[in-house]
């Protein structure tokens, strides 16, 4: 039986990681073109975790599991699967604690991810493929001892995401409904449960990519998916399956999941560029898609909080999507 998060755990965790966390800002966006594109009366706050250290959410869930290691699980390391962004967030975290973290990577993961990596002293490894990096991580774990970095899945990762949700409400005081993008789930599980707990009349939408879309799967099948193919720009929000705990978290306290295309993740990245002068990565901007896109009219009039949850992309590649964007993809 998989239990809710405790209020008294998210802040006990979040005292714990607090001295290796950024306190990320809120902002009231108004301006001329997103207040065109909402429906009249539709109020936004937006949480900036793309200021996050690392440059995404990650680092919430990563030292959530890694400060809870005995010393012996420190002296041994640590180890991690990711395309990107918790491989980064898992070397930021060693490199606070003192930690060794031996990172294996996808070759999708780009060269500066793979360097900011390297740059907060993990050793990089590159796999194959998928299952051949989860291989490897597993032969880390065994031969040298490491303790594996789940990206997204079990209570302590959930329980450093929640930290994210108490944080936001904090801030930006009442909302009515909150937007949420979904990977794995283990940012959705976290901020979902906190925001149930702290304002549960607040609704709480999870947005994925149309490529990456596990969790609709997972719940038209009753279970979590197994395999799953990945198509989208959105590459830190595609894990090839789901998993029963952050799967079980975000069926119960998430209202309603939509999905947004690569076309309006684009737009969406091209807007926030334009008037809020943000750099965000397609995952970051999945949640402001939805909010222009299928979520428009539902959230007529309501004040409306929108995760901008990373921005870990290079200018090279960040510039050719806006170009994109800005040449006839627009909201």
């Amino acid at each position: 039986m998989i239990e809710d998060l405790r209020l008294a755990d998210i802040e006990e965790t979040r005292r714990l990681i607090a001295p290796h966390v950024a306190v990320t800002p809120v902002h009231d966006w108004q301006g001329r073109e997103i207040a065109a594109l909402l429906a009249p009366g539709t109020r936004v706050n937006l949480k900036l975790e793309l200021f996050q250290h690392s440059g995404t959410f990650k680092p919430r869930g990563a030292l959530s599991v890694m400060l809870r290691l005995t010393d012996e699980q420190r002296r041994n390391g640590v180890t991690a699967v990711s395309a990107g962004n918790h491989a980064i967030a898992t070397a930021y975290a060693a490199s606070r604690l003192g930690i060794s973290a031996k990172v294996v990577m996808l070759p999708t993961a780009n060269a500066a991810r793979q360097a900011r990596c390297r740059a907060y002293g993990a050793e990089v490894i590159i796999a194959e493929n998928g299952k051949a990096a989860f291989a490897l991580a597993e032969a880390l774990a065994r031969d040298e001892g490491r303790s594996f970095i789940h990206p997204f899945e079990g209570p302590l990762t959930s329980l450093g995401t929640a930290t994210l949700g108490v944080e936001w409400l904090e801030q930006a005081g009442a909302l009515d409904a909150i937007i949420v993008p979904v990977g794995g789930g283990g940012l959705c599980s976290g901020v979902a449960s906190a925001v149930r707990l702290v304002a549960p009349d607040c609704r709480i939408y999870g947005v994925e990519p149309v490529g990456a879309d596990s969790i609709h799967q997972s719940l038209a099948l009753g279970r979590p998916v197994d395999q799953a193919t990945v198509s989208t720009i959105a590459d830190s929000l595609g894990p090839p399956f789901a998993l029963p705990y952050s799967f079980e978290l975000c069926r119960r306290h998430v209202d309603r999941f939509v999905t947004v295309d690569d076309d309006q993740i684009r737009a969406a990245m091209a807007l926030l560029s334009r008037e809020m002068k943000l750099i965000a990565e397609p995952a970051g901007a999945v949640a402001t898609a939805a909010l222009v896109g299928p979520l428009r009219d539902e959230l007529a009039g309501r004040r409306v909080g929108v995760l901008v949850c990373g921005s870990n992309i290079d200018i090279q590649g960040f510039a050719a999507m806006i170009d994109q964007a800005q040449g006839g993809l627009a909201l």
